[in-house]
């Protein structure tokens, strides 16, 4: 299958799902003129941090993932973001499939912490392929693997990210709390009279003049 190859043409917010989701639109190319039946493709999206600049603004967000910049050359490694899969139909020549890319703004998930301290620029990202091909012979169909090698890169616009967290949440976030801080939470907003937890998590943060 080496005469196979994979790109990334754009990635954009899919309209019509219930869920934050990112389509990534993939591009796959044979080289041969045999057709191909179908590809259950597989794919490993990874962040490259290394991959762009920071501003100070930036910087103090990712302090809880990277540590201080004088670390980051140590620190500031590639990592996981997350697996997607998707069906490939038969085709010859060129064909181009969405891959569906499921997003979260759960700030205990490190590419959601990662993502939320970018202001602006891009994503670097990393797409790592593999799967199986289905092809059709004289014999039958045949069964091969993509090959491991076979990736791509592509950055993608942080507003692009932005705009689809904005359109399924829209002024929120999500923190992940333990039910006995959310009961100790719910029993502080009841004696205080607050409309709620957001109300009563506020009233116990410092004020933004008195945060050093």
């Amino acid at each position: 299958m080496s005469d196979l190859t994979f790109t990334v043409v754009n990635v954009e917010p899919e309209p019509y799902a219930a869920t934050p989701v990112l389509a990534a639109h993939i591009a796959v190319s044979a080289r041969t003129e045999d057709p191909v039946h179908a590809i259950a493709l597989r794919c490993q999206v990874r962040i490259e941090p290394l991959r762009r600049g920071y501003s100070d603004a930036e910087a103090a967000g990712l302090l809880d993932l990277f540590g201080p910049r004088s670390r980051w050359a140590r620190t500031q490694q590639t990592f996981l973001w997350q697996q997607a899969a998707t069906m490939v139909p038969g085709f010859t020549g060129t064909a181009t499939v969405d891959l569906p890319l499921e997003c979260t703004y759960d700030f205990e998930v490190s590419a959601s912490k990662y993502l939320h301290a970018l202001r602006d620029g891009s994503l670097p990202l990393q797409f790592l392929f593999s799967g199986t091909v289905f092809r059709k012979g004289a014999n039958g169909l045949w069964v091969q693997q993509v090959p491991w090698d076979r990736d791509a890169r592509y950055d993608l616009p942080v507003s692009v990210w932005r705009e689809l967290i904005d359109t399924h949440y829209p002024s929120l976030g999500w923190v992940r709390l333990s039910h006995d801080t959310i009961a100790a939470l719910a029993a502080y907003r009841s004696r205080r009279g607050l409309l709620g937890l957001d109300d009563a998590l506020a009233s116990l943060l410092p004020l933004p003049e008195d945060v050093p």
